[in-house]
């Protein structure tokens, strides 16, 4: 197996590439098919054709809150505020930026609408804690933000959330509220789609992944066992765990749809009990993927096209083999396929390459 860096995973996209707009229907982006020996341009809602009877289809059934918020500091200085996470007792952990950092037992006016304390930096165990700050909030967390914050799109979007985005930078899935960014390889998914799927037999089961706003952080280090990951916290329904045992055992083949589907999945497997593809429950994880990973559970992956020298692009790398990875991405940029949160997506199966099972 080569030794990757940093720079294995770098790319020159341009940047009219970015899509800043959703595709005014989901299942109408385009689907770039990575399944065979050569790439086929084609569009989303061609997927179930291209998936099997008896397949199981598992996605992230995370809800995005409202996690960005605007304020000032008892001395009038500027704060802006991105909830990471939601902890016991109105507190939330938060990236927080600022002329000044704030000192614990200061206030911070957020919204216009309520006042929260700084309790200091950093989070408990289990949680992420570098660079980050921990606050409590007046009334209950979630609440508060579904009232008073804006939708966290990712800094490539430039323009500033309106109505459409709460609709659209939200997937059909969406049902249990924690994630800061969305799982979006799910947003080309709509009713019409998930009915042909289902009349083709393809099964559908759900995980949890509260996606962090770490999932954004660059990778400042050439050599890659350096980086460090930002832990985030997963749900493995029992009934999923279930119907990916039925699955396997028919020989049929698990689709996740999306990195973070992935993440959770192959996350469950690293300590499932004997006899078992992988173990249900929550937990959190940290779960680096690169090539030479041995994966365990996810036979197709459905995902966006990701950030240039990414940790994303060291996964679906991994799971796809690096050399073909590229060149589909060398294809994507040719034939003009929108990229990352907004952008088309791409189905791919696991390498010979990368099957270290």
């Amino acid at each position: 197996m080569p030794t990757y860096t940093l720079s294995d995973f770098d790319f020159d996209l341009p940047a009219d590439l970015i899509a800043q707009h959703p595709a005014a229907e989901r299942s109408a982006s385009r689907l770039l098919d990575g399944t065979g020996a050569n790439p086929v341009d084609r569009v989303f809602r061609d997927l179930p054709a291209l998936l099997k009877p008896g397949d199981l289809l598992v996605v992230n059934d995370t809800r995005v809150v409202k996690a960005r918020l605007h304020g000032f500091k008892a001395s009038g200085g500027a704060v802006e505020v991105l909830v990471e996470r939601v902890l016991p007792e109105r507190e939330v952990l938060v990236q927080l930026r600022a002329s000044k950092t704030p000192k614990p037992g200061s206030w911070l006016r957020l919204a216009d609408a309520f006042e929260a304390e700084v309790l200091g930096r950093g989070g408990d165990a289990g949680t992420p804690s570098a660079a980050l700050f921990r606050l409590r909030f007046p009334d209950e967390p979630l609440a508060l933000l579904e009232r008073h914050g804006h939708v966290p799109l990712p800094p490539y979007i430039a323009h500033a959330d309106d109505a459409d985005d709460e609709r659209r930078y939200q997937t059909v899935f969406a049902a249990r509220p924690g994630a800061v960014a969305a799982p979006t390889a799910a947003l080309h998914f709509d009713a019409a789609l998930l009915e042909a799927l289902r009349r083709r037999g393809v099964g559908l089961a759900t995980v949890t992944l509260h996606v962090g706003a770490g999932t954004f952080l660059p990778v400042r280090t050439e050599d890659l066992a350096q980086h460090a990951m930002h832990s985030e916290w997963f749900d493995v329904p029992a009934e999923t765990a279930d119907a990916i045992e039925r699955t396997r055992a028919a020989g049929s083949r698990v689709v996740a749809v999306g990195t973070t589907t992935l993440r959770a999945l192959e996350s469950a497997a690293r300590d499932a009990p004997a006899g078992r593809t992988l173990r249900s429950g929550s937990a959190e994880t940290d779960i680096f993927i690169t090539p030479g990973f041995a994966f365990r559970v996810v036979d197709r992956l459905v995902t966006n096209f990701h950030l240039p020298r990414s940790t994303l692009m060291m996964l679906v790398s991994a799971f796809a083999g690096h050399e073909r990875v590229m060149a589909l991405y060398r294809h994507a940029i040719a034939q003009r396929y929108r990229f990352f949160s907004y952008g088309d997506a791409m189905l791919l199966t696991r390498g010979a390459a990368a099957d270290a099972r």
